[in-house]
């Protein structure tokens, strides 16, 4: 039986982290694998998913090359090598993973991960063979899974999920997204751009539901331009295999149904905590909702097990997890004198989320209608890019930014953008909030020109009525 200080399940941005900052603090650690280092995040995710993206990003040049005084004649997608080469750079990443951990003498266990008692992990290998190992602390950081929904079934052919997207063999002349998050938006675009007709199908009244109402309506508006077809308030009740398609029958607002027809139907429906057969209930460790509950410094009911990352209640997001995994083990290092300070607890209120379609979708803290609902009084301003001149030379004046300011203190309660380029934008936001920076700061703050950036500065300006170029 080996024995390490820390234990981490799981390898993904939580528990590779998690197992880094653990070594980097003393500890001896050992993490345990049931599939790629990385997980889902570099295999399977973020890192392929942009990939794909950046190769719709070319086909988008291509298209519109003459645009910019280029002629550019006979191109055609590839689709299985833009498929191998998002493959590829995700491979890459994880081997990259893989040096890290020899780098920090981290102890790698492939298999399935258990908790098997207190201060206990189980390991099972491939070959069904289960060891056990003893750790101190155990840092739970198993992530999640493509949600299902009972009327649709992941076939891994005709009904897929984000995996099933990311290594399709052909492409399909038609597809249905259902689903408007980050993920379902994603592929629509990237499908799009490879020539699919694409149908995105959304429950809420809105696309990109969680975002502020104006990017939804400005998203929305330039999908329908570049031809994708989108019903919002329908849900998908059935689908139906038929030959090498599907038909789904989607029920609109009113009542009445509408019969869809597709060769690949790609369900987006958000995603799912892996908490089952991991050893919670034995050691009576409470769960929520589906996810582990922990508290600020992600530790468990039960002393020694910590939980990170999509598990837990916090945002599924990449970012997330490895921020959680650092406040964890700094918690644990604290704790045990091997660290000077406690830790800041992560604020919830002010992480970036960020959609990689084109135009990107960038935005941090409140919504217009979450800050009127919280009874602020508010300045908001929004500076659209058809008024920006790198926007125009760019060819890339789609879409704005809007920021939301409270009236009486001068705090910065939010940004939203949608845009070429702003989710390399939003940090300054989120600096910003933590710093309480109030608008004056960010106006006497130099905004390099010519830049997509300094549409921040010029959406405060406005919010303010000071605005120069609108």
């Amino acid at each position: 039986m080996a024995s390490y200080d820390v234990i981490v399940i799981g390898s993904g941005p939580g528990g590779y982290v998690a197992a880094i900052r653990a070594s980097q603090l003393g500890f001896k650690t050992a993490v345990v694998e049931k599939e790629s280092l990385g997980g889902i995040c570099l295999n399977w995710g973020c890192i392929p998913t942009k990939a794909l993206i950046k190769s719709a990003n070319v086909m988008d040049y291509l298209s519109h090359s003459k645009d910019y005084g280029v002629n550019v004649d006979g191109y055609a997608a590839d689709f299985p090598a833009v498929i191998k080469r998002s493959r590829g750079v995700a491979d890459k990443m994880s081997k990259g993973v893989q040096f890290l951990m020899k780098k920090n003498k981290i102890e790698v266990l492939m298999g399935m991960g258990k908790l098997k008692a207190k201060g206990q992990v189980a390991v099972t290998g491939a070959d069904g063979k289960e060891t056990v190992h003893e750790a101190k602390h155990i840092i739970i950081a198993t992530g999640g899974r493509a949600r299902q929904l009972p009327n649709l079934p992941i076939d891994g052919k005709q009904i897929i999920d984000y995996r099933g997207a990311l290594a399709l063999p052909e492409m399909p002349k038609s597809m249905i997204v259902v689903g408007s998050g980050a993920i379902g938006i994603e592929f629509a675009y990237f499908y799009n751009a490879m020539g699919t007709k694409v149908t995105v199908v959304e429950f809420m009244p809105r696309i990109v539901p969680v975002e502020d109402e104006d990017i939804s309506k400005e998203l929305e508006k330039i999908y329908k331009k570049k031809g994708i077809n989108i019903m919002t308030n329908a849900s998908v009740e059935k689908v139906e295999k038929s030959g090498n398609g599907v038909k789904a029958s989607v029920k609109m607002q009113d009542g009445s149904m509408q019969t869809l027809e597709a060769d690949v139907v790609l369900s987006a429906v958000g995603v799912v905590a892996n908490i089952e057969n991991i050893g919670l209930e034995a050691l009576k460790i409470t769960t929520e909702k589906g996810k582990i509950v922990v508290d600020p410094y992600c530790k468990t009911n039960v002393d020694g097990i910590y939980a990170i990352g999509d598990c837990t209640p916090g945002q599924a997001l990449a970012h997330v997890a490895s921020k959680e995994a650092v406040i964890c083990v700094e918690a644990i290092a604290h704790k045990e004198g091997k660290f000077h300070h406690q830790p800041e607890p992560l604020d919830y209120g002010n992480v970036p989320g960020c959609t990689y379609c084109s135009p990107e979708i960038a935005s941090v803290g409140m919504t217009e209608k979450q800050a009127r609902d919280a009874g602020y009084e508010l300045k908001v301003g929004k500076f659209p890019y058809s008024a920006s001149g790198k926007a125009s030379a760019a060819g890339a004046n789609e879409g704005f930014v809007k920021v939301i300011f409270d009236a009486k203190y001068g705090e910065w309660l939010g940004t939203h953008m949608i845009g070429a380029n702003v989710t390399e934008m939003i940090a300054e936001t989120v600096l910003g909030r933590k710093l309480e920076t109030t608008y004056q700061e960010v106006l006497d703050a130099i905004h390099p020109h010519p830049t997509m950036s300094e549409a921040v500065k010029e959406a405060v300006e406005v919010a303010y009525g000071e605005a120069i170029h609108l």
